[in-house]
């Protein structure tokens, strides 16, 4: 049997060395590891923890250690960051069993020299812990603060307060550096919420529906393989997260109509919006990278829907579409800052520049699909992030722009009442509503 914490290092110096992402250098790690599955479940946590709570880690190292971050060896830096996350954010490990581990751990990868670093620097935060003294010393500036505390870089923090203010702040980071949960749409076309809830219970697999979304089920604790639960290959349902099962619900295609997916891959709302509409219409599903339409394609097989059309290309420049469409759904690239929680590299690898960039690619997507709908039609914008710069700023640019548009509110009655905001959009947010962190909002062209 392997050593998860070996393993855990060798996907980390992937991360930091090579700028691997965290779940394809987990994944290579996986597909190679002889584990069972409590060891499995300690390196997932490892590596997405210690990605997740850098900042922090690294402020404790700092404080800690007699050598700042920038003279430590990164590799050694990685040893400390895996025994750190266990004393401060795994309440099974014993703190004896987190100390000696990694100082084998230091000495299995050419640190025998520093071992001593390493066993004083844990049990000294051990001591720290166990007097009941916060061993992370944090300065009073509260964005600071809150970056440093919950290992967020201080311009995201700066946005979320701006909007949120402080207290909601520091709530919406503690919801983002949870594990996240698994959530399943049910394909109505196929089968019922009920015969998938009694399923998934004879499989010993707990389930709870999600208020608001009536093909949601969040399966609660451990589920093992997504692909052996019960149902999968039967086209029964597929998983996406229950604020992007929102977004077709806002768009609310009817059967026979024609809408466009104008970045589709790989496939989540596409598929949505079959099912919502009988699989009677056509929905054109583009994107303009092949191999991701590849896995759109094998997703519509397997729930097996026969309206959607594969279309490769760039959506800014697809001309035959002008006024065909009832209805566009433009679910636009993003800096995806509503996910950190599922991709905590997100974090670390976005840059004000790159929200500069992503908002104009956002607007010229936007004028290219307001283009495809009919008078009448509607068009829906969406992101998975939680900057107003990608966000409401791109919707506001746009209605300036064009005054034959306007807002669409969910209807009164409607279960998406729930999430609306008094300008007409949608904004989840996490900590308030226990889901992903989206954006959407629904505009009407008129007659």
């Amino acid at each position: 049997m392997q050593n998860p914490r070996q393993l855990a290092f060798i996907a980390l110096r992937d991360i930091h060395r090579q700028g691997a992402y965290t779940d394809i250098a987990l994944d290579r790690v996986l597909r190679t590891a002889t584990l069972n599955s409590a060891d499995r479940g300690l390196l997932t946590q490892l590596v997405y923890g210690c990605v997740r709570q850098t900042r922090s880690l690294d402020a404790l190292i700092d404080q800690l250690g007699k050598k700042k971050a920038s003279q430590q060896p990164p590799e050694f830096r990685t040893i400390l960051h895996i025994g750190l996350y266990q004393l401060r954010y795994q309440e099974r490990i014993p703190a004896s069993a987190a100390v000696n581990t990694t100082v084998e751990l230091a000495k299995e990868n050419g640190f025998k020299g520093l071992t001593g670093v390493v066993n004083g620097m844990l049990r000294q935060y051990s001591r720290l812990a166990e007097a009941a003294t916060e061993p992370l010393q944090l300065p009073q500036e509260p964005i600071q603060r809150l970056g440093i505390l919950h290992s967020f870089p201080d311009w995201i923090i700066q946005m979320w307060v701006e909007q949120l203010g402080v207290e909601e702040t520091e709530q919406l980071c503690q919801w983002l550096n949870q594990s996240p949960t698994i959530d399943l749409r049910i394909n109505p076309l196929q089968v019922s919420i009920e015969d998938v809830e009694a399923a998934m219970s004879t499989a010993g697999v707990d389930v709870q529906r999600v208020p608001h979304l009536p093909q949601a089920l969040r399966i609660v604790g451990g589920a093992g393989a997504i692909g052996q639960l019960p149902g999968f290959t039967e086209g029964w349902w597929t998983v996406q997260d229950s604020s992007a099962q929102l977004v077709s619900h806002l768009l609310d295609p009817s059967a026979g109509d024609v809408v466009i997916d104008a970045c589709a891959a790989p496939g989540g709302k596409t598929t949505h919006i079959a099912e919502l509409m009988g699989d009677e219409g056509k929905i054109f599903a583009c994107d303009k990278t092949a191999s991701r339409l590849k896995k759109l394609k094998e997703n519509a097989q397997r729930l097996q829907l026969k309206s959607i059309q594969i279309c490769t290309g760039d959506s800014r420049d697809l001309p035959e579409f002008t006024n065909s469409a009832n209805a566009v759904l433009l679910d636009a690239p993003c800096s995806g800052l509503g996910t950190v929680h599922r991709r905590p590299d997100i974090r670390w690898r976005s840059t004000p520049a790159n929200i500069d960039e992503l908002s104009i690619l956002q607007g010229e997507l936007l004028e290219q699909a307001a283009t495809w709908v009919k008078p009448g039609g509607v068009l829906l914008y969406a992101t998975c992030t939680l900057h107003p710069q990608e966000n409401e700023k791109v919707i506001q640019a746009f209605l300036a722009r064009h005054s034959q548009w306007q807002i669409e509110p969910p209807a009164p009655a409607s279960p998406l009442e729930a999430f609306s905001t008094p300008q007409g959009w949608i904004k989840v947010w996490p900590h308030r509503h226990q889901m992903d962190g989206f954006f959407m909002v629904l505009l009407r062209l008129r007659s």
